[in-house]
């Protein structure tokens, strides 16, 4: 294992931001994962350290295929994470809305820039991605139908789902998309929790990766990975979602990987004070719950759950 750093940017008053990178093997540059490139993202940052200390005993048992490497990079973005804030402390820009970057641009955008120029050539990245809305998701893997896409290659994960999605004008300066552009094969991996660690989703995500990089001839096959699921596809379109009709207390029933029914009650609105029922969230059709918020609070007309339609 080398332990390098990817991108440093000097700082006038503290240490400088270092972006470091953890490489095994030697050769190809066969596969690219990438941790939190926001500051709130404690559970895709601790799957990558859990990532960097398998590889490492791998590596030392000579369990990495010839002439193939892997960069780990935990994490982008130190800075906001020491302040617990999920974008750059100074401007409040999101690192994952700046590639490929630009090296005279903005800060983020110089961040981006200097990520991207180490990883450009990776034949695979992966991304331990978050969603916008705080909540719980099925561990799965998500693409983007950007015309280079391989959903074979995203059931080699094991994962429950395959989600696809259709690009938006936003979509274009994200990493996964701009790997995609430069014609790499592009996942973002969703295991769980964004905030706090969930080991269930940690230890799914893991084997998810030691998965895809065995079928991908990049580890050699050591007898301990799980297969895994044969993933189901789904389109991201094709999910119902479910939003509240109050605001107030939630007291929810309905935890993601639930089967439920149409009319089945997911979750109550409670009034703040006096804890009476100000609403009944139900399920509108047959499904499994894919997300589900997990805030206390909630706000009239907000998204509370994203259903996979039976």
């Amino acid at each position: 294992m080398e332990r390098k750093i990817i991108f440093e940017l000097k700082s006038l008053y503290r240490d400088s931001l270092r972006v470091t990178g953890f490489l095994f093997g030697h050769g190809e540059k066969s596969a690219c994962i990438v941790g939190a490139l926001r500051g709130n993202e404690v559970q895709q940052l601790y799957t990558c350290s859990q990532l960097v200390r398998t590889l490492k005993r791998l590596e030392n048992d000579g369990k990495i295929c010839s002439g193939k490497s892997i960069l780990v990079i935990p994490s982008a973005n130190a800075y906001s994470m020491n302040i617990k804030k999920r974008f750059w402390p100074t401007d409040n820009t999101d690192i994952n809305r700046m590639f490929p970057g630009y090296e005279l641009g903005e800060t983020t955008q110089r961040i981006a820039a200097g990520i991207f120029k180490e990883i450009q050539d990776y034949k695979n990245g992966i991304q331990f991605a978050s969603f916008y809305i705080p909540g719980v998701f099925v561990p799965h893997v998500r693409i983007m139908k950007t015309g280079y896409e391989n959903v074979d290659m995203a059931r080699e994960f094991g994962l429950p789902y395959v989600v696809l999605r259709e690009p938006r004008p936003y979509d274009t300066t994200t990493l996964n998309y701009n790997w995609q552009v430069w014609e790499a094969n592009a996942f973002s991996v969703y295991a769980g929790t964004t905030d706090r660690i969930d080991r269930s989703g940690v230890t799914l995500a893991v084997n998810a990766v030691l998965n895809f990089l065995r079928k991908e001839g990049i580890l050699e096959n050591s007898g301990f990975v799980h297969e895994g699921y044969i993933s189901s596809i789904v389109e991201e379109n094709a999910l119902v979602s479910v939003q509240s009709n109050a605001a107030g207390l939630i007291d929810s029933y309905a935890a993601p990987g639930t089967n439920v029914t149409r009319g089945e009650i997911l979750s109550c609105v409670l009034d703040p004070y006096d804890g009476s029922v100000r609403s009944e969230i139900v399920s509108p059709a047959d499904g499994v719950i894919f997300f589900a918020q997990e805030e206390p609070l909630v706000y009239a007309n907000a998204a509370m759950y994203r259903i996979i339609r039976e």
